[in-house]
């Protein structure tokens, strides 16, 4: 099934989802489901997987696979995006089409991470995708976590070639905010930009002019209230909310991507939607009693400030 060209476009709140497994291992796609459920009865405009759902640790059949479960979970609830990118560019082609072909409403893409490529190799990877599909791609700069920074010059050329309604932006070069002011001057605000700092620049990049923000789901809650009132301009709610968000987004920031898995999947249980925390193995860090207190602490201001 193709995704219709009725579809409305990418915007507002797309948390990434968590992929839960059982303690064997295996996606427990019932949890799967009450998670994707949770997200759109909370107020989400669609949903994503991506680096946060573990996609560098599954099988590209596992990859295909959380995919369709996911693209078929969300049809006519909302947006459905699908992160495809991979070492070469015939996989990465593949893992596009694929995802076109079981319903996604666009597809996400970061460079290959195990070499370093050159402005002119990583503009044919991104265009050989975006070529290959009729929904929108986001070109996603990962270099938070892994792999190099895209050279901003590479963005308006993407932007010539395939127009502004089928490549979307996603980046992540520290600092982040100078840098999406970088990128919106320098496409002449044609660039469609989306952050995904789990909440902590969510503020910031907001009033550089994003269109939406890819938070996880463990505050979603929290992220939709306060998207709802930066649309309001509500200042005072505005810090009441973000403040304890940014304060876990520092935590999980601070210990790189396995923070972010371990802290959101934490949160996942204690909401009662996870049944454990358990992550595809090996990690680089796991959670500690005292972190997860200070979580919990924080946690507990952001519901009251809800």
């Amino acid at each position: 099934m193709t995704s219709s060209a009725s579809e409305p476009m990418l915007r507002g709140v797309l948390p990434v989802l968590q992929t839960p497994f059982t303690e064997q291992g295996d996606f427990d796609f019932e949890t799967l489901d009450r998670e994707i459920q949770w997200a759109f009865d909370t107020g989400a405009d669609g949903v994503v997987v991506a680096m946060v759902s573990e996609i560098l640790r599954l099988s590209e059949s596992g990859r295909r696979e959380l995919a369709e479960h996911v693209c078929t979970a969300s049809q006519g609830r909302g947006t459905s995006v699908i992160s495809i990118g991979a070492e070469s560019t015939p996989v990465a082609v593949e893992l596009a089409q694929h995802a076109e072909s079981v319903g996604a409403s666009a597809v996400m893409a970061i460079p290959p991470i195990s070499t370093g490529l050159s402005n002119a190799a990583t503009r044919d990877y991104f265009a050989a995708i975006a070529a290959s599909i009729s929904i929108p791609l986001v070109v996603q700069d990962a270099s938070g976590y892994v792999g190099a920074v895209i050279d901003i010059g590479v963005y308006g050329e993407w932007l010539k070639q395939f127009g502004a309604e089928r490549i979307l932006f996603k980046p992540e070069a520290s600092p982040l905010g100078p840098n999406l002011s970088r990128l919106r001057d320098a496409t002449d605000g044609k660039a469609q930009i989306f952050e995904g700092s789990g909440g902590i620049n969510l503020v910031d990049c907001y009033r550089r002019g994003i269109v939406g923000t890819m938070p996880g789901t463990d505050l979603l809650d929290g992220i939709v209230a306060l998207w709802n009132a930066l649309e309001a301009k509500d200042d005072d709610r505005i810090y009441q909310l973000s403040l304890p968000i940014s304060g876990i987004g520092a935590l999980q920031l601070s210990a790189g991507l396995d923070g972010f898995l371990a802290i959101e999947k934490h949160l996942l249980v204690r909401r009662g939607i996870f049944k454990n925390t358990v992550q595809r193995q090996p990690v680089g860090w796991t959670l500690d009693a005292q972190t997860a207190a200070e979580v919990d602490r924080l946690f507990d201001r952001l519901q009251d400030a809800i």
